[in-house]
């Protein structure tokens, strides 16, 4: 039965009008317990010219409704109704040959990880020619032409050398314009963007969601804007639809749904989005004591690649160039500092010398006690100090259940009796509000906010007197991680360990540290008390990152709430 025979009565005139009309669609995945539903009747209209956004969490359905758009279904995927018409024409009863004409030069899709849209082995160059080549008909010369003043609209300098580049030798930001200036080549009718800014940092992404508005306005391209941050979609949208469990529970003017929201569901989300005027931190220390004292740091790395002479462009030489330099701040017992900037800043740089991963140049002073260097750091400094880094997945054994995970700190360095390990271990989950029963489990059976709970508890399992947090929060939806956040600081207050938290996101930040410094290509250039964030005095830089991140007042009281 095709498409239009199960939407007989839906109102084409009205569709056609429209740059993309989902009908009453459904999805559903084919699993050994049966069929699992993903969409349910799914209504969704973007007008030609209009960008729509479709917010939720992980798991929404969010990912199932872009792919469906672009007949990408995995073979176990069963649609059980509906309509998907790109202005007017049914899509659902192309076939597969079909739609690769459609793919690139009527449909355009932006992923959330540029990496994993460009081919590694191939000239960035010859990725945007081919599209070029194949969909609008240009000779080879004509293709890398476009490709060029294709790049230039997104604001690359030097368009023509990035062209020659492979994937490897660009950042991430750039990686993500020529996927952007790839989608846009063909000028197509609609372009998907999902969670096109989750992988880049927050000036990057706010640069990101400038340079879309910008060709937004001079191609009047509609849009599908997917993602699970309600406040870098109220930068692009026009109207928002809320996703839930695979149903559409609210939609309207993104203003309005942010200002007066009606579902419970939504408000959750608006909720969790940070807000620095709601702290939620541990109390300051009464008498602050210093646990940890960084004088002149440095990282001194060899020759600079030419993504690295991108990051510190005043730094890089032919000898080389500093990862970190003359970084001093100190660390008090049982605060939480924050240690935020945008990728290549080295914040992670000074995170891996605090933790002992990282060769480095100065003093390190810790308890009152010198650390000459990376090799001088006992067993006694890895127990007091833990790290959690920010993909779980990387850090946590996927070959061992977590509480072979979790009994590893204990055994490593004595924290319990042998016959404890199984109890300490039940209230370590516990600490973290997983269930006991997860100690049985593997790691690909939990989610990724369940995942990191795991690696926080690991962490804590030693007792230390510091745990870095290294962008723990980056990879995780918004709501998850205010759930998580929340989190940290209840186990800092409960141990009354000290906390670096690395972020690029200064909102939340606000919301959880006692000061905050702020690193930019290898170099400390503002310090101060959350307080103080919005200062006169504060260094252009920071005023940059605060003005990166949207603020929003909270949502309105409704008779539904």
């Amino acid at each position: 039965m095709t498409a239009q025979t199960l939407m007989k009565d839906a109102p084409i005139a009205a569709t056609e009008k429209s740059a993309l009309s989902i009908i009453d669609y459904s999805l559903s995945y084919k699993t050994a317990n049966g069929l699992i539903p993903a969409l349910q009747n799914i209504d969704l209209t973007i007008p030609k010219g209009k960008t729509v956004g479709l917010v939720g969490e992980s798991g929404s359905g969010k990912s199932s409704m872009a792919w469906s758009i672009m007949r990408y279904l995995p073979s176990n995927a069963v649609e059980t109704g509906g309509a998907i018409r790109l202005a007017g024409e049914e899509l659902l009863d192309y076939t597969p040959f079909q739609m690769m004409d459609i793919r690139g030069r009527r449909m355009s899709m932006v992923f959330q990880d540029p990496s994993t849209s460009l081919n590694p082995t191939i000239r960035l160059g010859e990725q945007i020619a081919e599209v070029l080549m194949r969909h609008r008909g240009l000779t080879k010369v004509q293709a890398f032409a476009e490709a060029e003043a294709a790049l230039a609209r997104t604001g690359i300098t030097r368009p023509k050398e990035m062209l020659q580049r492979f994937p490897h030798e660009a950042s991430g930001g750039e990686k993500q314009r020529v996927v952007i200036a790839t989608a846009f080549a063909c000028e197509p009718e609609l372009i998907i963007f999902d969670e096109p800014t989750t992988a880049l940092d927050i000036l990057t992404a706010r640069q990101i969601l400038d340079l879309f508005n910008q060709l937004r306005d001079e191609t009047n391209v509609s849009a599908l804007y997917i993602s699970h941050d309600l406040g870098l979609v109220s930068r692009v949208v026009d109207e928002v639809n809320v996703l839930h469990k695979g149903v559409i529970v609210e939609r309207g003017a993104v203003d309005e749904v942010f200002r007066k929201p009606s579902a419970p569901y939504t408000r959750q989300l608006i909720g969790a989005v940070p807000n620095p005027d709601r702290w939620i931190g541990a109390d300051a220390p009464a008498e602050p004591q210093t646990l940890v004292k960084l004088d002149k740091i440095g990282v001194h790395y060899g020759a600079p690649s030419r993504i690295q002479k991108m990051f510190w462009p005043e730094d890089a030489d032919n000898v080389g160039f500093w990862g970190a330099k003359d970084v001093a701040f100190e660390v008090r017992r049982g605060e939480l500092l924050g240690v935020v900037g945008e990728s290549g800043s080295g914040k992670s740089t000074i995170a891996k010398v605090l933790a002992g991963l990282q060769d480095f140049e100065g003093r390190l002073e810790f308890d009152g006690k010198n650390v000459a260097s990376r090799k001088a750091i006992d067993r006694a400094y890895r127990r007091r100090v833990q790290i959690v880094f920010q993909h779980p997945d990387a850090s946590l054994n996927p070959r061992q259940k977590i509480g072979k995970i979790l009994s590893r700190p204990l055994k490593l360095y004595g924290i319990v009796p042998r016959d404890q390990i199984k109890a300490r271990i039940a209230e370590l989950l516990e600490m973290v509000r997983l269930p006991a029963e997860f100690a049985d489990r593997y790691p690909h059976e939990l989610s990724g906010g369940q995942k990191q709970r795991v690696a926080i508890a690991r962490a804590f399992a030693a007792e230390p007197e510091l745990v870095i947090c290294d962008e723990v929060t980056a990879a995780l939806d918004v709501s998850v991680q205010a759930a998580v956040a929340e989190l940290l600081v209840k186990l800092q207050k409960d141990t009354g360990a000290a906390c670096v938290f690395i972020t690029h996101d200064l909102n939340l930040i606000r919301q959880l540290a006692h000061r905050i410094a702020v690193m930019h290509h290898g170099k400390l250039v503002d310090f101060f008390d959350r307080a103080d964030a919005r200062s006169d005095d504060r260094d252009a830089y920071t005023k940059a990152l605060l003005d990166a991140v949207p603020v929003h007042a909270a949502p309105q009281e409704t008779a539904s709430a």
